[in-house]
């Protein structure tokens, strides 16, 4: 199929200009099949992590943190030592062969409550790693004008991996074998890998006023190279950026609330079944619920909505709806109200607030998008996660009831939705600095 004719067949569901066609659907199908594998094995991290004791979970998040900070620096040498096309590619093959490690592990029924305890915290270092990956990725190669009106698509890929791979987990489970699905999932893995290979080549014949943003566009030759700098470079960066270190709070805001929720499924998803495969049955449902719903939002509103509004408000939208989701949790703290809560949350937060917080990373320079950027997603969100975990538990050991605590969070949610709002703003100014010193500069060579 020749570009004109991506092109005209992708204009009837999404606003795709001249040359983005094959960029565009390759990022799709990278993203579908990153998340196909992740959601091949979100229910077996989520029944692992009762297996473990749900007492457990505030060491498990912490354990997960400890992780991450000791991993986040290592990538940050690889970012500034290997070109884009080399180290993306290293990533996924890494994290291929520990899924093998975990099959071999867990085939041989060798170390079972152990291992259980080291997939969880595997699992959620992955699903960070794999997906602030692949963003930093499109928020190098688009500019924030078309983030707002492609990425609500692209996640779309997402999404719809999302809902195969809940599917595939309910399907195969039985015939297979829950540890056989491990096999699965790496091999979606590695067609991520082949996807984001031919993404890079389509990205080449990209047109350069349509793949670069203006902050980015000095450095586009250093594409074929390391971005440079030492191991800890996005950490400085975070700390001299009020921009970066809002973008940072929204994510340690998002941490906390989804930890609650999280806690809270958790204690009443055990409260309702001790059968490990009711369990992991009620979570695929979850997932399927919320995949199909994510699917339906992204085709249809996304691209308009951010378009429309900016990303600040779309960013706001997930803040209002944990904010309505705890308060019906305080009036009715029940099962169907925890699938409907994260059902609700999690497609606002995939369909729309996410890629509108992505869009924010479009007005960095590349260093940033990949090395700030990373530590956001990973220390901030996981560190936020720890933290939170604690909480929760302090709390509950204080005495407060499931009710009560989702009370006192409808007050940090406002919060959080005001401080989307401003990095709304914030991200408005920075496009129209950054189109007025492309104009400037164009004037001048004129």
């Amino acid at each position: 199929m020749n570009e004109t004719t991506l092109h005209r067949w992708l204009a009837r569901i999404v606003d795709v200009r001249p040359g983005e066609a094959r960029a565009l659907l390759w990022s799709f199908a990278y993203f579908f099949c990153l998340l196909a594998g992740y959601y091949v094995l979100r229910p077996l991290r989520d029944e692992m992590g009762i297996a473990g004791g749900v007492r457990n979970l505030p060491w498990l998040f912490t354990a997960t943190f400890v992780v991450l900070l000791a991993a986040v620096p290592v990538f940050g040498a690889v970012v500034a030592r290997l070109p884009r096309r080399r180290f993306i590619p290293l990533v996924y093959h890494f994290f291929a062969a520990n899924i093998a490690i975990f099959w071999l592990l867990l085939a041989f029924d060798i170390g079972k409550i152990h291992v259980a305890r080291v997939f969880f915290v595997w699992i959620s270092v992955f699903n960070l790693f794999a997906v602030s990956v692949f963003w930093s990725f499109m928020v190098d190669l688009f500019a924030s004008e078309q983030g707002k009106r492609l990425f609500g698509f692209i996640a779309a890929g997402g999404s719809a991996g999302a809902l195969l791979g809940p599917a595939l987990t309910v399907g195969l489970a039985v015939p297979l074998g829950p540890v056989n699905l491990l096999i699965v999932a790496a091999l979606l893995l590695e067609a991520a890998v082949l996807c984001a290979s031919r993404l890079e080549a389509a990205a080449q014949r990209l047109k350069p006023e349509t793949h670069v943003s203006a902050a980015a566009a000095p450095a586009a030759p250093a594409e074929a190279a390391g971005l440079g700098g030492g191991w800890f470079a996005g950490i400085t960066m975070l700390l001299r950026s009020p921009y970066l270190a809002g973008i940072a709070s929204w994510v340690a805001l998002l941490s906390l609330a989804g930890t609650f929720l999280y806690f809270q499924q958790a204690n009443i998803v055990a409260a309702a079944s001790d059968d490990p495969a009711v369990r992991t049955r009620i979570f695929a449902t979850i997932d399927l619920a919320i995949g199909i719903l994510t699917l339906i939002v992204q085709f249809i509103v996304t691209g308009r909505l951010i378009t429309r509004f900016g990303a600040g408000p779309a960013a706001a939208l997930l803040p209002l709806v944990f904010c309505l989701g705890f308060l019906a949790l305080w009036l009715t703290p029940m099962l169907w109200v925890v699938i409907a809560f994260q059902a609700a949350q999690r497609a606002a937060n995939f369909a729309i607030s996410n890629p509108a917080r992505e869009c924010l990373f479009t007005v960095l320079d590349r260093a940033e998008k990949y090395k700030a950027k990373n530590v956001i997603d990973i220390v901030v969100f996981r560190g936020g996660d720890a933290a939170s975990g604690w909480l929760f538990a302090a709390l509950r050991g204080a005495g407060l009831e499931l009710g009560a605590i989702s009370l006192a969070t409808v007050p940090v949610t406002a919060a959080w939705l005001a401080l989307a709002l401003a990095l709304g703003r914030a991200h408005e100014r920075r496009t129209r600095n950054s189109a007025s010193s492309t104009a400037t500069r164009t004037s001048q060579t004129a």
